[in-house]
Protein backbone atom coordinates (compact mmCIF):
# COMPACT_ATOMS: atom_id res chain seq x y z
CA UNK A 1 0.00 0.00 0.00
CA UNK A 2 1.63 3.48 -0.97
CA UNK A 3 2.33 5.72 1.84
CA UNK A 4 1.06 9.07 0.04
CA UNK A 5 -1.29 9.41 -2.73
CA UNK A 6 -1.71 11.04 -5.99
CA UNK A 7 -3.91 13.21 -8.20
CA UNK A 8 -5.42 10.63 -10.52
CA UNK A 9 -4.51 7.25 -8.24
CA UNK A 10 -7.15 4.90 -8.26
CA UNK A 11 -8.66 3.76 -4.57
CA UNK A 12 -10.92 2.23 -2.17
CA UNK A 13 -11.92 3.17 1.17
CA UNK A 14 -11.11 -0.19 3.30
CA UNK A 15 -13.87 0.94 6.06
CA UNK A 16 -16.44 1.78 3.57
CA UNK A 17 -16.43 -0.33 0.88
CA UNK A 18 -19.46 0.06 -0.36
CA UNK A 19 -18.68 3.06 -1.60
CA UNK A 20 -17.10 1.63 -4.28
CA UNK A 21 -13.83 2.72 -6.32
CA UNK A 22 -12.75 6.15 -6.50
CA UNK A 23 -10.27 8.27 -7.95
CA UNK A 24 -7.91 10.93 -6.28
CA UNK A 25 -8.83 14.37 -7.19
CA UNK A 26 -6.60 16.48 -5.27
CA UNK A 27 -3.90 15.78 -2.15
CA UNK A 28 -2.56 18.29 0.49
CA UNK A 29 -0.15 17.25 2.79
CA UNK A 30 -1.24 17.99 6.20
CA UNK A 31 -0.24 16.52 9.82
CA UNK A 32 -2.22 15.15 12.92
CA UNK A 33 -0.39 14.78 16.30
CA UNK A 34 2.71 15.18 14.84
CA UNK A 35 2.80 12.80 12.22
CA UNK A 36 2.72 13.69 8.37
CA UNK A 37 -0.61 12.24 6.73
CA UNK A 38 -2.57 13.69 3.83
CA UNK A 39 -5.96 15.24 3.33
CA UNK A 40 -7.42 13.45 0.23
CA UNK A 41 -10.23 14.55 -2.32
CA UNK A 42 -11.31 11.55 -3.79
CA UNK A 43 -14.58 11.28 -6.43
CA UNK A 44 -16.52 7.77 -5.74
CA UNK A 45 -18.29 5.78 -7.83
CA UNK A 46 -21.29 5.14 -5.26
CA UNK A 47 -21.15 8.09 -3.39
CA UNK A 48 -19.92 11.03 -4.94
CA UNK A 49 -16.95 13.15 -3.78
CA UNK A 50 -15.78 12.73 -0.24
CA UNK A 51 -12.12 14.82 1.13
CA UNK A 52 -10.79 12.28 4.10
CA UNK A 53 -7.45 12.70 6.21
CA UNK A 54 -5.48 9.28 5.43
CA UNK A 55 -5.03 9.84 9.63
CA UNK A 56 -8.43 8.37 9.86
CA UNK A 57 -9.15 6.95 6.49
CA UNK A 58 -8.29 3.59 5.43
CA UNK A 59 -7.61 4.35 1.79
CA UNK A 60 -6.14 1.28 -0.41
CA UNK A 61 -5.28 1.08 -3.96
CA UNK A 62 -7.85 -0.16 -5.91
CA UNK A 63 -6.01 -3.43 -7.42
CA UNK A 64 -5.10 -4.57 -3.44
CA UNK A 65 -8.00 -6.40 -3.56
CA UNK A 66 -7.88 -9.63 -3.72
CA UNK A 67 -9.35 -11.77 -7.15
CA UNK A 68 -12.56 -13.54 -6.68
CA UNK A 69 -11.89 -17.21 -7.36
CA UNK A 70 -13.19 -18.94 -10.49
CA UNK A 71 -13.09 -22.17 -8.62
CA UNK A 72 -16.66 -22.74 -6.52
CA UNK A 73 -14.98 -23.44 -2.94
CA UNK A 74 -16.97 -25.68 -0.12
CA UNK A 75 -19.62 -23.90 1.55
CA UNK A 76 -18.84 -25.82 4.61
CA UNK A 77 -15.39 -24.09 5.09
CA UNK A 78 -16.35 -20.80 4.69
CA UNK A 79 -14.40 -19.86 7.97
CA UNK A 80 -11.19 -20.79 6.07
CA UNK A 81 -11.98 -18.98 3.23
CA UNK A 82 -11.15 -15.27 2.52
CA UNK A 83 -14.65 -13.27 1.92
CA UNK A 84 -14.05 -12.39 -1.75
CA UNK A 85 -13.05 -16.36 -2.63
CA UNK A 86 -17.42 -17.20 -1.40
CA UNK A 87 -20.05 -16.88 -4.47
CA UNK A 88 -22.01 -13.99 -4.82
CA UNK A 89 -25.04 -15.80 -2.56
CA UNK A 90 -23.23 -16.48 -0.05
CA UNK A 91 -20.73 -13.47 -0.07
CA UNK A 92 -24.16 -11.69 0.45
CA UNK A 93 -25.21 -13.40 3.32
CA UNK A 94 -21.89 -13.40 5.50
CA UNK A 95 -20.98 -11.25 8.47
CA UNK A 96 -17.75 -8.95 7.38
CA UNK A 97 -14.42 -9.71 8.55
CA UNK A 98 -14.11 -6.88 10.22
CA UNK A 99 -16.98 -7.88 12.58
CA UNK A 100 -15.98 -11.66 12.96
CA UNK A 101 -12.38 -11.58 12.86
CA UNK A 102 -11.36 -13.61 16.03
CA UNK A 103 -8.00 -11.80 16.34
CA UNK A 104 -9.41 -8.33 16.39
CA UNK A 105 -10.29 -7.00 19.60
CA UNK A 106 -13.30 -6.90 21.46
CA UNK A 107 -14.38 -3.64 21.00
CA UNK A 108 -13.47 -3.49 17.35
CA UNK A 109 -15.70 -6.51 16.54
CA UNK A 110 -18.70 -5.40 18.63
CA UNK A 111 -18.80 -1.72 17.12
CA UNK A 112 -18.55 -3.18 13.23
CA UNK A 113 -21.41 -5.38 14.10
CA UNK A 114 -23.37 -2.86 15.49
CA UNK A 115 -22.44 -0.60 12.82
CA UNK A 116 -23.84 -2.95 10.45
CA UNK A 117 -27.37 -1.81 11.38
CA UNK A 118 -27.12 1.06 9.59
CA UNK A 119 -28.06 -0.66 6.27
CA UNK A 120 -31.98 -1.40 5.86
CA UNK A 121 -33.92 -3.23 3.16
CA UNK A 122 -35.13 0.29 1.87
CA UNK A 123 -34.09 2.55 -1.12
CA UNK A 124 -30.34 3.09 -1.88
CA UNK A 125 -29.49 1.56 1.33
CA UNK A 126 -29.71 -1.85 0.05
CA UNK A 127 -27.92 -1.27 -2.95
CA UNK A 128 -25.08 0.03 -0.38
CA UNK A 129 -25.34 -2.99 1.34
CA UNK A 130 -25.12 -5.31 -1.51
CA UNK A 131 -22.05 -3.58 -2.86
CA UNK A 132 -20.24 -3.63 0.46
CA UNK A 133 -21.23 -7.23 0.86
CA UNK A 134 -20.10 -8.10 -3.14
CA UNK A 135 -17.99 -5.85 -3.96
CA UNK A 136 -19.34 -4.95 -7.47
CA UNK A 137 -20.32 -1.58 -8.65
CA UNK A 138 -23.62 -2.50 -9.34
CA UNK A 139 -25.78 -5.19 -7.73
CA UNK A 140 -28.83 -4.79 -10.00
CA UNK A 141 -26.48 -6.29 -12.77
CA UNK A 142 -26.45 -9.48 -11.52
CA UNK A 143 -29.26 -9.40 -8.51
CA UNK A 144 -33.12 -7.70 -8.94
CA UNK A 145 -34.20 -6.07 -6.08
CA UNK A 146 -36.48 -9.08 -4.74
CA UNK A 147 -33.46 -11.59 -4.79
CA UNK A 148 -31.84 -8.78 -2.89
CA UNK A 149 -34.01 -8.31 -0.58
CA UNK A 150 -34.00 -11.79 0.08
CA UNK A 151 -30.68 -12.23 0.46
CA UNK A 152 -30.89 -9.22 3.25
CA UNK A 153 -33.41 -11.25 5.20
CA UNK A 154 -31.02 -13.74 5.18
CA UNK A 155 -28.03 -11.28 6.49
CA UNK A 156 -30.14 -9.62 8.70
CA UNK A 157 -31.08 -13.27 10.53
CA UNK A 158 -26.87 -13.73 10.38
CA UNK A 159 -26.14 -10.77 11.89
CA UNK A 160 -28.54 -11.12 15.04
CA UNK A 161 -26.92 -14.36 15.79
CA UNK A 162 -23.82 -12.98 15.57
CA UNK A 163 -24.77 -10.14 17.48
CA UNK A 164 -26.30 -12.64 20.08
CA UNK A 165 -22.90 -14.61 20.26
CA UNK A 166 -20.76 -12.04 20.98
CA UNK A 167 -23.20 -10.46 23.24
CA UNK A 168 -23.13 -13.01 25.18
CA UNK A 169 -19.90 -13.82 25.13
CA UNK A 170 -18.64 -10.12 26.03
CA UNK A 171 -21.11 -9.53 28.49
CA UNK A 172 -19.55 -12.18 30.69
CA UNK A 173 -15.81 -11.02 29.50
CA UNK A 174 -16.64 -7.38 30.17
CA UNK A 175 -20.55 -6.37 30.99
CA UNK A 176 -19.08 -2.64 30.70
CA UNK A 177 -17.93 -2.86 26.97
CA UNK A 178 -21.57 -3.46 26.10
CA UNK A 179 -23.10 -1.12 27.90
CA UNK A 180 -20.54 2.09 26.49
CA UNK A 181 -20.57 0.98 22.74
CA UNK A 182 -24.70 0.90 23.30
CA UNK A 183 -24.85 4.81 24.20
CA UNK A 184 -23.83 5.49 20.47
CA UNK A 185 -25.18 3.55 17.97
CA UNK A 186 -27.97 3.63 15.81
CA UNK A 187 -31.80 3.02 16.72
CA UNK A 188 -31.96 -0.52 14.84
CA UNK A 189 -28.78 -1.23 16.52
CA UNK A 190 -30.08 -0.22 20.16
CA UNK A 191 -33.29 -2.27 19.01
CA UNK A 192 -31.44 -5.17 18.48
CA UNK A 193 -29.71 -5.05 21.32
CA UNK A 194 -32.90 -5.26 23.40
CA UNK A 195 -34.13 -7.99 21.50
CA UNK A 196 -31.28 -9.92 22.49
CA UNK A 197 -31.98 -8.86 25.96
CA UNK A 198 -35.17 -9.66 26.17
CA UNK A 199 -34.84 -13.05 24.46
CA UNK A 200 -32.20 -14.15 27.65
Amino acid sequence: MPTTWQRGDRVRHAGRPEWGLGKVQSVESSVHEGKPCQRVTVAFDRVGTRTLSTAFADLRAADDELPVSSERPDPTDTLAMHMDQLPLEQRLASIPEDASDPFASARSRLAATLALYRFSDAGASLLDWAAMQTGMKDPLSRFNRHELEQHFRRFQSNLEAHLKKLVRDFKRQDPALVAELTQSVLPAARQALRRIDASR
